[in-house]
């Protein structure tokens, strides 16, 4: 989409090949409508809330269908919108599954196009692991569309989609588990941030069951794990990985290099091996993130056809979980930073937040700073708690300029906030 516009705007005559619904996964079945749903998952709580401040409310009762009606309904006014921006860029649409014929010319639908260069970047698609039975459970594809919900649910995985799912289950009233064969939640992210979740997690009620893997799949459906145990369940959610999407669209026979997982092969301007062809997004496994993609679009745009050649910047990308609660992250973690610059100073702040010191709720707000002891540079910043991700994207913004300690320091926090933590963290943990 952001190719296809930006590209446009710069003088190119550009088509765009498109089988499904306009937006990728992003639109249809990925961040907007889990986002969606993470809402409708928190308001549980907050009418709950409500009571300690004054507010008499009903026991909160949830309709799914109605849920589902109006996510479809702004789900297909995006992909309306989409398509709009694409004709008004002068962006011709061929409607169809695009195959490369060779190194400049694509079929869609029996005909084919010929360009000067050639964009992949078809995204990615969940996997299920090689276990009996894995047919009996569904992905995030899947999720989105249930007819119904399940009274008991697992989850099996340990990143992203799971522990958002996982949130979004319990949220909205069903007994879940969150199954991870590791020994802690968001592998990659700081090790605090996986720990801390897991216990918020299961204390707001998911069973949150770590070193633990499902080997079988049972009709019923029964779940046989690893250690002998098994349990039944009314839906099996696998969140365990996704496969770029290359295969049956020709790239070999193009001559483009595919690693061990599938992904395209670029360089530091997103081109593959052939030089008419180029990748960006998760088909490239980088960075798989939707402003990523987006920021890889036009930086590619600004290469090809506005002669800037410009390289793909991934340093210093933040980003968020909408697990219940939040977590989001820009820079390093402490390990990272360890191994990239020896010595760091960490600074931490675990608390209550103002709202939920007026009721029973235990929940912890997680902040953590990670420095350079050498120039005091801030290398990392994270945090667990509500909208962590409207917060870290302004701190990301001080960590993408190499703001230091001090500079922080100097900053005049807003109070009574969460946020002002960040700025108000004097005493070292590490």
């Amino acid at each position: 989409m952001r190719a296809s516009r930006v590209s446009a705007s710069y003088g190119a005559r550009v088509g765009i090949a498109e089988s499904g619904s306009f937006g990728g996964t992003c639109v249809n079945v990925g961040c907007i409508p889990k986002k969606l749903f993470s809402y409708a998952a928190r308001f549980r709580e907050e009418v709950l809330d409500a009571a300690d401040f004054g507010w008499s409310t009903p026991q909160p009762k949830f309709d799914w269908q109605t849920l589902l009606r109006n996510k479809d309904r702004e789900i297909g006014r995006l992909n309306g919108l989409y398509e709009r921006i694409l004709v008004d860029n002068k962006v011709q649409i061929h409607r169809g599954r695009a195959t490369l014929v060779d190194p400049h010319t694509v079929e869609v639908g029996g005909r084919r196009h010929t360009a000067k260069h050639i964009l992949v970047c078809t995204g990615s698609w969940p996997e299920k692991p090689a276990i009996p039975g894995a047919e009996l459970g569904i992905t995030s594809n899947q999720a989105f569309h249930l007819e119904e919900l399940p009274s008991r649910a697992l989850v099996v995985g340990g990143g992203y989609i799971a522990v958002e799912f996982a949130s979004i289950f319990n949220g909205l009233g069903v007994e879940t588990t969150l199954a991870y064969r590791g020994a802690q939640l968001l592998r990659g992210f700081d090790s605090d941030i996986g720990t801390r979740l897991a216990e918020e997690m299961a204390r707001k009620g998911v069973a949150v069951r770590l070193k633990t893997n499902p080997v079988r799949l049972e009709r019923g459906i029964r779940v046989a794990f690893e250690d002998g145990s098994s349990e039944s369940f009314g839906l099996v959610l696998f969140a365990t990985g996704r496969k770029p999407n290359t295969a049956g669209i020709g790239l070999q026979a193009a001559g483009v290099k595919l690693a061990a997982d599938g992904a395209i092969v670029v360089d530091r301007y997103s081109k593959s091996s052939v030089d008419s062809i180029h990748a960006i997004g998760d088909v490239t496994n980088r960075i798989n993130l939707t402003p990523v993609a987006t920021a890889e679009a036009m930086w590619l745009a600004k290469t090809l056809f506005r002669n800037e050649p410009t390289p793909v910047d991934h340093e210093n990308v933040a980003t968020a979980v909408f697990s219940h609660p939040n977590i989001a992250t820009v820079g390093l973690s402490e390990a990272q930073a360890r191994e990239r610059h020896g010595a760091v100073e960490v600074y931490k702040a675990a608390f209550r937040s103002l709202k939920h010191t007026m009721g029973s709720s235990q929940e912890k707000v997680f902040m953590k700073l990670v420095v350079d002891a050498a120039t005091q540079r801030v290398l990392g910043a994270h945090m667990m708690g509500p909208e962590a991700g409207e917060i870290i994207q302004g701190i990301a913004i001080a960590v993408k300029l190499g703001a230091t300690k001090a500079q922080f320091d100097a900053t005049i926090g807003i109070h009574p906030t969460a946020a002002e933590e960040f700025v108000t963290m004097r005493e070292k943990s590490g």
